[in-house]
């Protein structure tokens, strides 16, 4: 093959279906989650930072269960959080109550109400599950807390977790964050 220039349209965009995908962000490259991350314990938030254009509009949060389900779940949501020193709540799911969530799937959540985005930045989607198993999710892990923390020059950390006893309701910022290894993967749409 001998291509003049370089690619007409981004080839990550290809890969998710282009051009008429609905995936418009996600927090890392689907083909990158090949790790089961550990989210937390149960009643904990996690957050991972995903980058949002003005303009955007979310309406539905995507993850992916990896190798452990969800063991008796009762509560939990998916939520996502402004680029704020102290995220701050935008959207949240319904409570995902005793909803069952498989090993090796797929789940698509819709926000109560969409979210439009207005200055383009690192914004947090978080998932929290109060459940005698905290299913496992796919993603990356880093090396350390470091690597994923607020490392200087202006970068976001890229993972952390909040709370210890939540339920279906999102808490309104995320306070005491705990930076960690873990990025998640959730595609927005």
């Amino acid at each position: 093959m001998t291509r003049q220039a370089g690619p007409t349209i981004n080839e990550d965009h290809l890969r998710q279906g282009s051009p008429a995908n609905s995936t418009f962000a996600e927090t890392m490259p689907r083909l990158l989650a090949g790790t089961d991350n550990a989210i937390g314990g149960t009643g904990v938030a996690h957050a991972t930072a995903v980058p949002l254009q003005a303009g955007d509009v979310v309406s539905n949060i995507t993850f992916i269960v990896g190798g452990t389900a969800a063991g008796t779940p009762t509560a939990g949501f998916v939520a996502l959080y402004s680029s704020a020193a102290t995220p701050a709540l935008l959207g949240q799911s319904a409570d995902l109550g005793t909803t069952a969530r498989a090993a090796n799937t797929a789940y698509t959540v819709p926000l109560a109400s969409a979210v439009t985005i207005t200055t383009p930045g690192l914004y947090y989607v978080v998932i929290s599950f109060a459940a005698t198993t905290v299913p496992t999710l796919r993603g990356v892990t880093v090396s350390n807390a470091v690597v994923a923390g607020a490392i200087g020059l202006s970068a976001k950390v890229l993972a952390q977790t909040s709370g210890s006893s939540l339920t279906g309701t999102a808490p309104a910022t995320l306070a005491s964050p705990t930076t960690v290894t873990t990025p998640c993967y959730f595609a927005l749409t």
